[in-house]
């Protein structure tokens, strides 16, 4: 059941209104202020029953999932610090400090399912909506990325030890007794430091034995539940190392295995991720998550679609790297890609073919930044669903904080400006 709009709170002499208190100049008020608050209620209304438990308001949640990107937090984290910080509460609309928990970090979870890739994209929308005419730029950068997931470097050892593990569970939870469950002999085959083929096949031996133990064994309603795990065990226990679409994780299945040349980085476990930037302002108005390791060229028409469609322009110049050579245009937009100059160019042709290039370099900061400041360098959200709402986040979030920055610098121009003018100077050369 959706929550009763907060409306004009009634205030209280007894306790002062939060705003009162801050400094209106902190760039998360000047942020809440410009955010269309009413849009989310519009929009995520229909996803709530007209019966049941009230709902934390839509305000209240769509703040801490910013607050949270914003600030590179976990679920856990990001509500202890909505309790130390006023700041944090008067931009998710709160009118008095709380003492207490906005919310369980679970409730997280529901709500990201609740609101499902549309409405993290929304929200994204949002951010670029603010930048205004910076993000509507004839020119823009595209580049890829892998969002990596949070499982560990897979090996058959690994895989099949879980497996094992998993297979015990199961029996002990539907009161199965197995004929072997192996407790004894597979810690004495994972303590060996170099692992054989000969003891990685035993493993894998062991492995098989168990499963089909409990196809046998298990009762009809209990296979019925428990029939795609089997079949996920099975797909493991028989792939080989030079199979394709191959499984590196249980508990995320869907992760792909993605090579981009990287040195300290040879492969990289999780989904590619395609993120268009305007070339002069920096402004992220497109990001994309695939479900299959497609060649980079092959991403544009889907990627340069979203940006027509967030932003209702559509780009005369995209400029990309090497990886996307063999496209030359997508619609009406023109691929460049570097190449070596003709004999026919001038040299004002060469000198601006070279800038655009040295330009273009400047979205590999922008990745980093998304990666590392906005929690992108590691997706602890679930399946193919969390690595979308996951990149749309990270990338509204470094669109809210390039704002953030723009209006404090902006202010600090103003202040500037009028400190010189009560001096009697020209506000203009002090400035300079």
């Amino acid at each position: 059941m959706k929550a009763k709009s907060w409306g004009n709170r009634q205030a209280n002499f007894l306790f002062p209104d939060l705003l009162d208190q801050l400094n209106p100049a902190h760039p998360l008020l000047k942020l809440a202020k410009r955010i269309p608050w009413q849009r989310f209620e519009d929009e995520f209304a229909g996803l709530y029953s007209q019966a049941g438990r009230p709902a934390k308001p839509i305000r209240l949640m769509v703040g801490l999932m910013l607050l949270k990107q914003l600030e590179n937090l976990s679920d856990e984290r990001v509500v202890e610090a909505w309790v130390a910080n006023p700041y944090f509460q008067a931009f998710c609309g709160e009118t008095r400090f709380q003492w207490k928990f906005p919310c369980n970090p679970s409730e997280f979870v529901y709500f990201r399912k609740r609101i499902g890739e549309d409405g993290a994209r929304l929200i994204f929308e949002v951010s670029v909506a603010l930048h205004g005419e910076a993000a509507k730029e004839a020119e823009v950068t595209v580049d890829t990325t892998v969002q990596e997931k949070n499982i560990t470097f897979p090996t058959d050892t690994k895989l099949l030890t879980k497996i094992i593990k998993r297979c015990r569970k199961i029996a002990t939870d539907e009161g199965i007794r197995l004929r072997r469950s192996f407790r004894r002999e597979l810690p004495g085959l994972l303590l060996q430091r170099f692992k054989s083929n000969r003891t990685i096949k035993r493993i894998r031996t062991m492995a098989g034995v168990l499963i089909r133990e409990l196809e046998r064994k298990l009762p009809r309603e209990a296979l019925a539940r428990h029939w795609e795990t089997l079949q996920l065990f099975q797909r493991v226990h028989k792939q080989k190392r030079t199979d394709k679409n191959k499984v590196y994780s249980l508990h995320e299945p869907d992760v792909l295995c993605i090579g981009k040349g990287k040195e300290h980085k040879k492969y990289e476990f999780g989904r590619k991720a395609s993120l268009v930037v305007t070339k002069t302002t920096g402004v992220i108005v497109g990001a994309l998550s695939f479900t299959e390791n497609i060649y980079d060229g092959n991403t544009l028409p889907d990627v340069l679609e979203q940006v027509w469609q967030i932003t209702e322009t559509c780009p005369q110049m995209a400029i990309c790297d090497r990886g996307y050579r063999g496209r030359t245009r997508v619609g009406d937009t023109e691929i460049l890609t570097p190449r070596r100059p003709k004999k026919s160019d001038t040299p004002c042709q060469r000198r601006n073919a070279r800038m655009r290039f040295r330009r273009r370099a400047a979205i590999e900061p922008v990745i980093g930044h998304v990666k590392h400041d906005h929690r992108m360098a590691r997706n602890f959200l679930k399946g193919v669903l969390g690595d979308a709402i996951n990149l749309f986040m990270a990338a509204a979030a470094f669109n809210f904080r390039k704002w953030m920055r723009k209006a404090a610098q902006f202010l600090a121009l103003i202040l500037s400006c009028l400190l010189a003018g009560a001096k009697g100077e020209n506000s203009l050369q002090a400035v300079v």
